[in-house]
């Protein structure tokens, strides 16, 4: 009798092994300025997830953690990105526009 020969490259095995443990691959998210108004944050942010800060307008703005966690610089018509290190509710405004805020809640 032949042997029975299984052959499994190792990043599928890892892909089953982590699909099997329920972990979620991290995200990217777009939030966009526009209109001197932040777009609202999507509801389901966690921890290693990417935001691109988007800025549509002709004016520089800052997307600016109140907790001092974050601080992009945003020049007319640029983009800057960020991965979410912590849980937790974090609320951030515009340096230069301090009407403009926001807020992220952020899940582990």
């Amino acid at each position: 009798m032949g042997l029975l020969k299984i052959s499994l490259r190792l990043p599928s095995l890892l892909a089953l092994l982590w699909a099997g443990a329920g972990i979620a691959s991290a995200g990217e998210y777009q939030l966009t300025i526009a209109g001197m108004k932040f777009a609202a944050p999507p509801a389901e942010l966690h921890v290693g997830d990417v935001i691109v800060w988007r800025n549509d307008d002709i004016f520089r703005h800052t997307a600016t953690a109140r907790d001092k966690s974050f601080d992009i610089d945003l020049p007319p018509k640029s983009e800057g990105r960020m991965t979410i290190s912590r849980a937790g509710a974090v609320d951030f405004y515009c340096r230069f526009h301090p009407t403009m805020t926001g807020k992220l809640d952020v899940r582990p």
